[in-house]
């Protein structure tokens, strides 16, 4: 497996990884499938996002996006990762937020911010032995197939950035 950065040819795959997300019902509150189209608009040009292909095929990606639009907040972007179903298990997450990491530092980002379902205790293992900190839980947060869900914040501070 190798991580890469994405480009907008990358955009109807990230949108079926995103799609098989949005299906199972534990990484996300959206419920409305992503095209190709919603996925392009995602390359701004300021906010990185990378691909984790294994045997040519894309399996995993992770994307930044505006976290507020106030000035005081140019730095800090919200985050999301996701791996396709037959990719899971197997660490595509992992080297896809180490991508990530690096690139957002690299783009002059300071800090990565989420919010993780509280039960997605794969997300939050991965997340934790990575480095991000549990800031605290959002009780009720949104509403996903009419049922309540309360999600748990987490953060990282990009160190090259924060001095």
């Amino acid at each position: 497996m190798k991580a890469r950065p994405a480009v907008p040819s990358d955009s109807a795959a990230i949108a079926s990884i995103y799609n098989e997300g949005i299906e199972d019902r534990t990484a996300t509150f959206e419920t409305r499938p992503r095209s190709e189209a919603d996925i392009r608009s995602w390359f701004d040009g300021a906010h990185p996002i990378v691909v984790v292909e294994a045997e040519g095929r894309i399996i995993a990606f992770a994307a930044t996006s505006t976290y507020r639009p106030r000035d005081c907040y140019a730095g800090v972007a919200e985050f999301s990762v996701y791996v396709a179903r037959s990719g899971r298990g197997k660490g595509a997450g992992r080297i896809a937020m180490l991508a990530l990491q690096d690139a957002a530092e690299k783009s002059g980002l300071w800090k990565l911010v989420s919010r993780v379902f509280t039960d997605n205790q794969a997300s939050l293992g991965l997340l934790a032995s990575l480095g991000f900190r549990q800031v605290g839980v959002y009780e009720k947060h949104g509403k996903l197939d009419g049922a309540w869900r309360d999600v748990v914040i987490v953060e990282l501070l990009l160190p090259a950035n924060c001095r």
